[in-house]
């Protein structure tokens, strides 16, 4: 039994800085792979604008998967744009099991500011989620729940990070899927593995970092999460054994947000 998984964030469509041939060929190379689930975890527009919600929405009709999971960012929550999210890729919070993997995927956002928050009055929905039989649990938001490295000053992570963190480790969560801050990075937090995804299509970057996304491979043995880089190659950012948690991680992330 195995599963794969694609994970693009950050995408923002009507941005100065958005290249239109990155998030061409991200999705040529996903339909290629064939995944099982395509994630897309926020910033789907710059300023929530309905044409840049429609810009998106054209753009992700390319992708050739059924299971299309796709939650707002704070971009997206930019000028009322949560309406048109709504109406372009319908409810902001979504549960999918497939194949022995639960996926629980929430709005993190609110509107009109940058930082983040899940909320005590959804840690239950979270739990109950994760209740049935799975051998990997994945956890999906915009706003990250660490503060990562080699991003500078941090403003804007999830206000209730640290009840959200507890909650998710007493619902047996394996793993957290998040974007918004433009870098790749991942961590093993006790029994929990947090990796955050770089920016698909834009050239907003910081440091040595290029637009990526994710692509992971998970069975009951063994989940690997490869960063691929469109047009270019990809690489394995942590691999982990969902059973004992032993894992590794690539020293090459280190480098990418090294400040010296």
């Amino acid at each position: 039994m195995s599963i794969t998984i694609a994970q693009m964030s950050d995408l923002h469509c009507g941005s100065p800085h958005f290249v239109p041939s990155l998030l061409e060929r991200a999705i040529a190379e996903v339909n290629e792979v064939q995944p099982d689930v395509v994630i897309v975890s926020g910033d789907l527009t710059n300023d929530g604008f309905r044409q840049e919600f429609q810009t998106a929405r054209e753009y992700l009709d390319r992708v050739e998967c059924e299971r299309l999971i796709v939650v707002p960012g704070n971009h997206d929550s930019r000028n009322v744009g949560y309406v048109h999210f709504e109406e372009l890729f319908g409810e902001r919070s979504k549960f999918m099991h497939v194949d022995g993997v639960s996926i629980a995927a929430i709005d993190s956002t609110e509107p009109d500011l940058d930082h983040g928050t899940i909320g005590r009055g959804r840690y239950g929905w979270i739990e109950d989620c994760f209740e049935g039989e799975a051998f990997l649990r994945i956890f999906v938001l915009h706003h990250h729940l660490l503060p990562i490295p080699g991003t500078g000053r941090e403003r804007n992570v999830v206000h209730d990070a640290g009840d959200a963190l507890e909650c998710l480790q007493r619902a047996d969560c394996h793993l957290v899927l998040s974007g918004h801050k433009h870098v790749s990075y991942a961590w093993r937090l006790e029994d929990l593995f947090v990796v955050n995804a770089g920016t698909v299509s834009t050239t907003r970057l910081r440091g040595k970092t290029k637009p990526c996304y994710n692509l992971i491979e998970a069975s009951p043995e063994r989940v690997t999460v490869y960063r691929k880089y469109p047009f270019h190659e990809q690489d394995a950012i942590l691999t982990f054994d969902p059973r004992t948690y032993d894992f590794e991680k690539s020293p090459t992330l280190l480098g990418e947000t090294a400040t010296g």
